[in-house]
């Protein structure tokens, strides 16, 4: 399963994500559920930072990706927007391989 986790701050901004797993769709190297979430995630970051040159935390392991913005706004909640309402919308295409959470920050 990939769980894609969001973080808001106190007036309700997506200020970060932290993406991690596998969705188990197909064999690895196969699965485009993983492929499909992957490439969206990588997007989104590298939007954030090199296109808008919004500074953000970024780490990147083996199995996971996160994002955190280090000067929430508008244009970083909206490019966050992005990604989630893209995540919502293969969580329906794939059922039960996509799990979504809200954490406050």
């Amino acid at each position: 399963m990939i769980r894609a986790g969001f973080y808001r701050d106190s007036s309700d901004r997506l200020v970060g994500f932290s993406v991690s797993g596998h969705a188990g769709y197909a064999e690895y190297g196969q699965d485009i559920a993983c492929a499909s979430v992957s490439s969206a995630v990588m997007l989104t970051a590298n939007t954030v930072t090199e296109a808008f040159g919004l500074k953000a935390e970024v780490k990147v392991e083996e199995n996971e990706i996160s994002l955190k913005l280090k000067q929430p706004d508008d244009t970083g909640d909206k490019l966050l927007l992005g990604l989630l309402t893209h995540l919502y919308i293969l969580s329906d295409e794939f059922q039960g391989r996509i799990r979504i959470t809200f954490t406050e920050v």
